[in-house]
């Protein structure tokens, strides 16, 4: 059984992301005062893959991890936008690179269902080709990268790069895609 929402308040809003606080009845009865729930837009995420074998991937700080990060293109979905249109614009603006071919989606999955209400939605890119220059937003500061398929996957297997969960669980999905 589901759990029942006795009251529901929100702690802030902000156009990153809200937090919420629920007090809950479980379906033993018991009581959860504080249940806190951070609401997010859904992301895409894509493993793109040239046609020379060569993922492309972004380098980035994350603030929260305190370092720089090699991971796939990616981003929050906009308004009114396909979760294709918004893995392909995500691309473009990262990267620069784009593919004639459409985004195979590879899985869509809960990001934290115990505290968080969005999912993650990845797909694989194949046939990339550098089309046009970034075009980062103010606060973005991106360096690509392209590394051969089977290096990154020694890569992510050695755990001899700094990246996320994420970028890892896509690349094995392809992985598998592919092979």
């Amino acid at each position: 059984m589901k759990w029942k929402i006795l009251k529901s308040e929100y702690l802030y809003k902000s156009p990153f992301g809200n937090l919420r606080m629920d007090e809950c009845q479980l379906p033993n009865g018991s009581v959860q005062n504080e249940y806190y729930v951070n609401e997010y837009s859904d992301w895409v995420n894509a493993i793109v893959i040239t046609k020379e074998n060569k993922v492309v991937l972004v380098e980035q700080y994350r603030h929260a991890g305190g370092e720089f990060y090699l991971e796939i293109p990616a981003g929050k979905m906009e308004e009114n936008e396909t979760y294709e249109e918004g893995i392909l614009r995500e691309l473009r603006e990262e990267t620069g690179f784009t593919s004639s071919i459409m985004p195979i989606k590879l899985g869509e999955y809960m990001v934290n269902p115990a505290t968080q209400t969005n999912k993650v939605i990845t797909y694989l890119i194949t046939d990339a080709y550098k089309e046009s220059d970034q075009d980062l937003d103010d606060n973005e500061n991106i360096k690509v990268h392209l590394i051969d398929f089977l290096e990154f996957g020694k890569a992510l297997k050695e755990n001899s790069i700094k990246t996320q969960l994420f970028t890892a669980n896509a690349y094995y999905m392809a992985k598998d895609f592919l092979c």
